[in-house]
């Protein structure tokens, strides 16, 4: 046991140590009957003469670690990675938050983006994309359901497409936000619609809600998983196929707005 290690030849134990290492005269484990304590520390000094090997404590020069190549790299969820991602709308960049400073190893950074206007901005894109699926009641605040959900997506995607998913959604955000849409203007029973562009914050905020409830719908009474339907639809937005919920509703909220102008 530790306790019954040889001292070194330069110390000498008390009584007092002996006592606090519980190595009481009556209790030696090798000595019987009742023993002396000065027998007991002749017994131990005797033992102390065997040499101890101390243990070698590296020099700070060793414990450098050289960084293996690669390895500083954020990839989302272990695997994707965001330095090739291309926003090809150059009104939407400072809008799709995916490289940089936001790019994540989880869609889940906790932070407070609702405290103040435009913050938002800055959440990673597919945390964004995560949030719009906590909707209709029984689904708020479970994000760790949505993170899962975005996961499995993600990896449809990539079995689909054999892309970057990232860069997948990236383009069908591009491709299913409105770029004109119509208000109205008026007022004292007089109310007509008016043409209005739509800033590029609304659209990236618009395009999310757009592929959320299409998918939320695709999967209500279905047998398709959540995740399935996801990555059909950002799959199909991403290619403007007009088989997506969110292309259909962009090219009709643009045509409406087109007759207004």
């Amino acid at each position: 046991p530790a306790q019954w290690r040889p001292y070194a030849p330069h110390t000498i134990p008390t009584f007092t140590t002996l006592t606090r290492l519980h190595l009481h005269p009556p209790q030696h484990p090798t000595l019987h009957g009742t023993v002396h304590v000065g027998s007991l520390l002749r017994t131990i000094l005797i033992m102390s003469d065997v040499e101890v090997e101390e243990p070698v404590i590296a020099s700070e020069e060793e414990e450098e670690f050289v960084a293996v190549g690669g390895a500083t790299e954020v990839k989302l969820f272990g695997k994707w990675a965001f330095d090739d991602i291309e926003v090809r709308d150059i009104s939407l960049v400072d809008y799709i938050a995916c490289k940089g400073d936001h790019a994540t190893y989880l869609p889940h950074t906790a932070g407070r983006y609702q405290k103040k206007r435009f913050r938002k901005a800055s959440c990673p894109i597919v945390e964004r994309l995560a949030c719009t699926l906590m909707r209709k009641g029984r689904n708020s605040g479970k994000k760790l359901m949505a993170v899962r959900i975005v996961q499995h997506t993600l990896e449809i995607i990539h079995l689909l497409t054999d892309q970057n998913p990232v860069q997948v959604v990236v383009d069908a955000i591009i491709n299913s936000g409105p770029r004109e849409d119509s208000t109205r203007v008026g007022g004292a029973g007089v109310v007509r619609r008016q043409a209005v562009d739509m800033s590029p914050f609304r659209r990236v905020n618009y395009a999310l809600y757009l592929l959320a409830t299409g998918a939320r719908e695709a999967s209500f009474r279905n047998l398709k998983t959540m995740a399935e339907c996801l990555a059909e639809e950002l799959v199909n937005a991403a290619r403007g196929s007009s088989n997506s919920y969110a292309i259909k509703k962009k090219d009709e909220i643009e045509r409406v707005s087109k007759s207004n102008r």
